[in-house]
């Protein structure tokens, strides 16, 4: 196991490429919690995301034979661009495999740093496989994204810069994928203060380090379901296996709709930009039952493409009640379309769309289907229309 030894050489040997991401208080995620909550936020880190930390330090410790060999890495997207980095840095070649589903930033960014990038295969593990097979052709240099001990301690950097910071956190929440990320910090905090209390976060849909630990061994899960991609891993690491036994005392699990809510304020309330993956620690503070604690949400990286947040920001207004669909059927006469217009106005409900569909519902002839979303402030406020049209004995139906 690594010591606070490596963890503290590997941070001198980042820290000529390292931004510095001091933490922030965020009085938002706190009050919703009960918690003091600050944010490590990684996503505003050079190559936009903590995975330079591993990747940079495992490659600056390679020996000339090894690099001229060329790398060759496995990622579903932000390791491929901190190889790719620190492989122009070094001056080396790097071929970087990446499932086709990978954001398309995440594609052009790696290539934007001179790496020739393969699409192959639906999620991490078919890419990482195909990475084997140019290994074995090739005889390249293989830069595990998270299953190397080099890769573990330069993550594990973040946890010495977390407690230089703030020495009495009592909780770092961080995100789970192949396990690189909390093995290194995990590591590296119970060494500093053993007292301190370490959860990881995993999406519902790639729970793989949570399957591990209930079967005592690594598992490989069917299939991959998230859309936290940068997560989307079917089987954790064996080393990673071992330093989450040994040093993580929980893992929790969070929907893709509550990561959909997280994106949401953290974009309201910070103005700062994460992908999907990255906030799953925040995501995961309403699941904690300690009150009154510090906490630290490790939010990993920040490249997410224009489409993606525009999607997550209208489904994340959904999950918090702030726009609201309804379906309602009316007599087909005239008048009707005008007195739910004005029950809406009167509730201070602002109509984005309405769909008047005559034709909709032909079993019911003198019936016309009405479908309308509108702008509201939260579950009290669509409660208070469903009141509101009951009262004129209209009954909606919710449609999300």
């Amino acid at each position: 196991m690594l010591t606070i030894k490596d963890f503290e050489a590997a941070r001198e040997r980042l820290r000529p490429v390292l931004e510095q991401t001091r933490l922030i208080y965020s009085p938002w995620f706190s009050k919703e919690c009960g918690n003091e909550i600050y944010i490590k936020p990684e996503n505003l880190q050079k190559t936009g995301s903590f995975k330079i930390r591993g990747a940079y330090n495992k490659i600056a410790k390679l020996d000339d034979e090894k690099k001229a060999k060329g790398l060759v890495a496995s990622s579903a997207g932000n390791h491929a661009q901190g190889v790719a980095y620190a492989a122009k840095e070094s001056g080396v070649k790097a071929t970087i495999c990446m499932p086709k589903g990978t954001p398309l930033i995440k594609v052009e960014s790696t290539r934007s740093y001179g790496a020739e990038v393969v699409l192959e295969g639906e999620v991490y593990d078919d890419a990482y496989q195909k990475a084997c097979e140019l290994q074995q052709e090739f005889d390249y240099t293989f830069i595990h994204p998270f299953d190397d001990e080099d890769v573990i301690e330069g993550q594990g950097t973040l946890a010495l810069e977390i407690l230089e910071e703030l020495p009495d956190a009592d909780i770092l929440l961080v995100p789970i994928g192949g396990g690189g990320l909390i093995s290194g910090i995990a590591a590296a905090a119970k060494q500093i203060k053993p007292e301190i209390s370490i959860i990881g976060v995993e999406p519902t849909g790639a729970a793989s380090a949570s399957a591990a630990l209930r079967e005592d061994h690594v598992v490989c899960l069917p299939t991959a379901n998230t859309i936290a991609d940068g997560t989307a891993v079917k089987q954790i690491g064996e080393h990673t296996f071992d330093y989450i036994k040994q040093y993580v005392d929980g893992i929790v699990t969070v929907s893709d709709y509550e990561l959909m809510e997280a994106f949401l304020l953290m974009v309201e309330k910070h103005k700062l930009i994460a992908e999907n993956s990255g906030i799953l620690s925040l995501a995961a503070t309403r699941k904690l039952s300690k009150k009154n604690k510090k906490i630290v949400c490790l939010v990993s990286g920040g490249n997410i493409d224009v489409k993606s947040i525009s999607s997550m920001i209208n489904k994340g207004l959904v999950s918090r009640g702030r726009i609201f669909t309804f379906n309602v059927p009316l007599a087909n006469r005239p008048g009707q379309l005008e007195k739910i217009v004005a029950i809406l106005a009167d509730a201070n409900a602002n109509i984005i769309s309405l769909d008047h569909n005559l034709y909709k519902n032909l079993n019911e002839f003198n019936q016309v289907e009405l479908t309308v979303t509108v702008e509201t402030n939260g579950e009290a406020h669509i409660r208070s229309l469903f009141d509101a049209f009951g009262k004129e004995h209209i009954y909606i139906t919710r449609m999300r």
